[in-house]
């Protein structure tokens, strides 16, 4: 691909490393801006220099937060008892979508992955059992929300088997999405009724 400038060469380049986004899609952002006001340019830099500077996780559920604590982990109005494990936040966003949810999450940061190089040591199972212990029976069922590949079962039964002597319900979303494919782009209407269809896991 020719491009008329070597600024505009550098800043699709950088677009295009953006998941989704190819070359072709990065040109035209990057001609977009170049014809926008500077203004709405330098806007869109400063929010992603503050989102870089200032963006936290949550320290109960590793959910991307703007505080120590995310609003849902804060909310009096969010069922305690119901605690529903998933891979990232964009899982947490997706199952919130449904409204068909009202307890809380665990974010996980990722699935095990023996090809990838992750382990259980590398997402956030410790801490997940760590919050069901100190929960002393107050945290009644977990729900297993992970993506129904290979990689999603086997952190499903590692984390079951972490869980086991501990007195809380491990259940799972009902096979209702699609097996193979990830769930934040799973339609909501079969996300919610995976959520409230889920089983026990065995």
């Amino acid at each position: 691909m020719e491009f008329p400038s070597k600024l505009i060469e550098d800043a699709v380049n950088e677009v295009a490393k953006l998941p989704g986004i190819g070359k072709k899609t990065a040109l035209r952002l990057v001609l977009h801006l170049v014809k926008e006001n500077e203004n709405k340019t330098a806007t869109l830099t400063e929010a992603l220099n503050r989102m870089r500077q200032n963006i936290q996780f949550c320290k109960t559920c590793h959910n991307i937060s703007d505080e120590e604590e995310c609003s849902i982990c804060k909310s009096h109005r969010r069922d305690k008892t119901v605690l529903c494990v998933v891979e990232e936040t964009n899982d947490v966003m997706a199952i919130e979508n449904t409204s068909q949810f009202t307890g809380v999450y665990h974010v996980l940061g990722g699935i095990i992955s023996p090809m990838n190089g992750i382990g259980p040591a590398d997402l956030k199972i410790d801490s997940l059992v760590d919050r069901v212990a100190k929960s002393q029976g107050a945290i009644k069922e977990l729900i297993l929300a992970l993506s129904p590949t290979m990689e999603g079962d086997t952190t499903a039964f590692y984390i079951n088997r972490r869980l086991k002597d501990y007195p809380v319900k491990i259940t799972t979303i009902a096979r209702g999405v699609s097996v193979g494919g990830d769930l934040e782009y799973t339609d909501e209407i079969t996300l919610g009724r995976s959520i409230l269809g889920r089983t026990l896991f065995s």
